[in-house]
């Protein structure tokens, strides 16, 4: 099955192709358009079968891959003991 999120994305699109079509034939009957379209889409799910036994290809030289960086707040109590930079530090007692 899909490989890669493209080709997930890609059969899900076939899938609502195909209901859509079998509802076209439910409306319109065995008619040559009809029968065209059940032909293009069987051509297209011939095509992602076969996509999805090739290997994807290497990322282009050059071309970096996104990183998801988590935005969830860290826990405060990291910082606890931490100076606050630029505001001279933590120093114990008055001055």
């Amino acid at each position: 099955m899909a490989v890669t999120s493209e080709l997930t994305v890609l059969h899900r699109a076939i899938d609502e192709l195909q209901a859509v079509v079998g509802s076209v034939r439910g409306r319109y009957g065995d008619i040559p358009a009809v029968r065209r379209l059940l032909g293009d889409v069987d051509r297209i799910l011939l095509d992602a079968a076969e996509l999805d036994e090739v290997p994807p290809p290497p990322q282009p030289e050059g071309q970096v891959e996104m990183q998801i960086i988590d935005d969830t707040p860290f826990d405060p109590s990291l910082w606890s003991d931490a100076d606050d930079e630029g505001l001279g530090g933590y120093h114990g007692g008055s001055r």
